[in-house]
């Protein structure tokens, strides 16, 4: 049986005053909707318990398993205001199976699809007024799962809730969409073979704090990680998937096997077969990167992922050394093209001809 998520309306929501200050300057990730989403596993009873409720503090038990062993999972979409009112989501089946994926690999509970989108159905249709209608804003929507039971053994948790957040969005860059400097690690790596790299957990962004620290310190926004097996092949960066485009037409991304399965990865990989790009999906050493870019072998690097969409690269920077990409972030570039193409399909400005919009409200 599907998992239901009736609402409990909040009986002190946000005044619209203080509603539209927050809507003028969302930032990213900074202020909440009036309601949250939100059910609860257990071994003996299976989900239950779904409902949209107030926004506020979680109970939570200091035992709590995930305080100590983090058995939690995450996931990131967002809901747009099309011009018309309607409010619409980008490929949400997509999000929630790769939320089942990540629940297998952690020894979570598998929250059944329809009950994934059931959640961010019904939270949308309660904070509707919150989705933006403005520029490139959106309501981002932040769904999560712990291990909620408590008890200090190791071992899977036999009581999980699942939750679902949402936030008023504007750019994941404060500067908007401008060439970004990323920083090559060599004394971190990211993930391994066998690990969760593949699962979208918050240990996997915990362990890339620190280099994003030393990022910072190089002047640079984002870290590019290098697989933990011979330190020579460009994984992912902090927090999106990594795409070279070539002199000679081809657009080329990091394998799957350790990295995250992007959604914006995968579309984009549809997407460039529009624009004539020959696709490779395949280990990228990274002298390719530094040499391709010196030579004008490879004419773009961009990053993305649901937050930053896509956003170009400009410069990568080493121990000993960097390599500048010169037309990063031209108007006319691959790079964005492709982010006008996505972007304007979330938007409902451009055709979905691959049915990836769904509306919500």
């Amino acid at each position: 049986m599907t998992v239901q998520f009736p609402l409990q309306p909040n009986p002190a929501p946000v005044s619209p005053e203080r509603r539209a200050e927050i809507m003028a300057d969302p930032g990213f990730g900074r202020y909440f909707t009036d309601h949250m989403a939100r059910a609860v596993w257990t071994s003996d009873d299976g989900w239950r318990d779904g409902e949209v409720v107030p926004f506020g503090p979680i109970p939570m038990h200091p035992a709590a398993a995930v305080l100590h062993y983090a058995q939690e999972i995450f996931e990131g979409m967002k809901a747009y205001r099309h011009a018309d009112g309607s409010i619409w989501s980008f490929r949400p089946e997509a999000n929630g199976e790769r939320f089942a994926r990540s629940a297998r690999r952690l020894a979570l509970p598998e929250l059944p699809l329809p009950a994934f989108t059931a959640s961010v159905e019904a939270l949308v249709r309660a904070d509707r007024q919150w989705v933006p209608d403005e520029g490139e804003q959106s309501l981002y929507l932040r769904p999560f799962m712990f291990a909620s039971e408590p008890f200090l053994g190791v071992r899977p948790a036999k009581e999980v809730t699942y939750m679902l957040i949402a936030s008023p969005v504007g750019s994941y860059f404060s500067a908007g969409v401008k060439p970004v400097s990323i920083w090559l690690s060599s004394a971190y790596t990211r993930a391994a073979r066998g690990g969760t790299g593949e699962a979208k957990c918050g240990g996997n962004y915990a362990a890339s704090l620190a280099p994003m620290i030393e990022a910072t310190e190089h002047g640079c926004e984002q870290v590019c990680f290098l697989d933990a097996t011979h330190g020579r092949y460009v994984e992912e960066l902090g927090g999106m998937n990594v795409y070279f485009v070539t002199a000679d037409g081809r657009i080329v991304t990091p394998e799957l096997g350790t990295i995250l399965e992007g959604i914006t990865r995968a579309s984009i990989l549809i997407l460039a077969k529009e624009l004539g790009l020959e696709v490779e999906e395949r280990p990228v050493e990274i002298r390719e990167w530094q040499e391709g870019v010196a030579s004008g072998a490879i004419t773009e690097v961009f990053a993305c992922g649901t937050g930053a969409v896509v956003t170009p690269v400009g410069k990568l920077v080493w121990d000993g050394g960097e390599v500048t990409s010169p037309h990063a972030g031209a108007d006319d570039s691959v790079t964005m093209r492709l982010r006008r193409h996505l972007v304007d399909i979330q938007y409902g400005r451009a055709a979905d001809p691959y049915g990836w919009m769904t509306r919500l409200a």
